[in-house]
């Protein structure tokens, strides 16, 4: 049965667009997407308006930005052995970009388990002189976690598919996280650089139960002069310097930069995009 999320899942589209549409900040009539698999063992074909577009797509794999025409696309994913869509592992699901907007679309787990996929929209406005700005989205099979600084909890209760968002002064700032309520790092500790002019974006994936939590990371410049960053990004627990651009960080770091929120706090949100 098909789903219409305008908010949805576009693992496969910006993948498929990736020939025709080239990586640089939106217009008026086009939108930035970037692109994040978080399923974990589940390598997938991505079939787009019924099309095999991306072939073998790994977890983990991080994409984009890519420039793409305002409008909807209709994506699945199938297992990676699949002939065909008429057995989707997640969809098929109509996904709709608003041209001038700057999105990541997550394939990942919900709170429970299940399959699922979120659009988000990227906060790309400006920011002060002097700050930058983070978030974190919880796209992970576990409950809410807490940010811990000096073992004490500075952010509760963020949970799955929920973010939070801060400007912050540029500089170092250092925190762990922990599953809400206990204060035994599932994450960290860790230090992190908050760059001016620069969101970074942590994304916590993958299951608790499992014992696979990971983090991916993307970053978007030029918040000094509004939405004309570029995206770049790491999977992983720990990334390593790669081609096509990637900023390479410690993933588990970039959650600490919220440690900072409990001294200064410019603007925060914890709403499903």
């Amino acid at each position: 049965m098909r789903k219409t999320l305008s908010a949805g899942v576009a693992l496969g589209a910006a993948v498929a667009f990736a020939a025709f549409a080239p990586a640089s900040a939106a217009t008026s009539d086009t939108a930035d997407l970037a692109v994040l698999h978080a399923i974990p063992d589940t390598p997938v074909d991505v079939y787009v308006n019924g099309d095999l577009t991306i072939d073998d797509f790994q977890p983990g794999d991080l994409g984009g930005p890519l420039e793409l025409p305002g409008g909807t696309y209709s994506v699945a994913l199938t297992a990676a052995d699949a002939t065909d869509d008429s057995d989707p592992v997640l969809g098929p699901i109509d996904l709709t970009l608003e041209a001038g907007m700057n999105y990541t679309a997550v394939a990942h787990l919900d709170a429970e388990g299940t399959p699922t996929a979120n659009l988000f929209t990227n906060d790309t406005s400006e920011t002060a002189a002097g700050e930058g700005r983070l978030t974190v989205r919880h796209v992970a099979a576990a409950p809410a976690v807490d940010v811990l600084a000096g073992g004490e909890a500075v952010i509760t209760g963020l949970t799955n598919p929920n973010e939070e968002s801060l400007d912050l002064p540029a500089g170092t700032v250092s925190a762990a996280v922990a599953l809400e309520g206990t204060t035994d790092p599932v994450i960290g500790p860790a230090d992190v650089e908050v760059q001016e002019g620069v969101l970074t974006i942590a994304y916590a994936w993958g299951s608790a139960e499992d014992g696979n939590l990971a983090l991916a990371t993307q970053t978007i410049d030029g918040l000094h002069s509004g939405p004309d960053g570029v995206n770049t990004g790491s999977a992983g627990l720990v990334a390593e310097n790669g081609p096509n651009g990637w900023l390479i960080a410690g993933g588990a770091a970039l959650i600490a930069g919220l440690v900072a929120g409990g001294v200064l706090v410019a603007r925060t949100s914890a709403a499903r995009r």
